[in-house]
């Protein structure tokens, strides 16, 4: 008994994306600063989505030995994703809402002296 062959399709590059394979369409875009690099945002995404969008995989250290840290659960409860936006530290990269023109810096350690976290 013969099989008939399955011939592959070439990969389609307007499906590749998440965005390309529910067919949405770009929103409002912005500029964001992150660590002194303009960013661009779009409408919606929070903070860890920018920074993954632009290949930026770490945006924290660890109190203790420095070692680089970013999103790991993606849902606010590891706090691996800590970034200072606007001046305040320890915002949750993966909650928190990318707004236009917000400042967002890798954040060291807990941030600052008085607040451990």
């Amino acid at each position: 008994m013969s099989h008939p062959t399955h011939t592959p399709r070439p990969p389609n590059p307007d499906r590749r994306s998440p965005r390309g394979l529910v067919g949405g369409s770009p929103q409002a875009t912005y500029v964001l600063r992150f660590d002194g690099r303009d960013l661009t945002a779009q409408a919606g995404q929070s903070i860890a989505a920018v920074l993954w969008a632009a290949g930026i995989l770490a945006w924290r250290t660890t109190r203790h030995g420095g070692a680089p840290r970013g999103a790991f659960c993606g849902i606010g409860s590891c706090y691996d994703c800590l970034v200072t936006v606007n001046g305040r530290p320890n915002q949750r990269a993966c909650l928190v809402p990318a707004r236009p023109g917000d400042v967002v810096t890798t954040q060291e350690g807990t941030g600052r002296a008085d607040l451990a976290v």
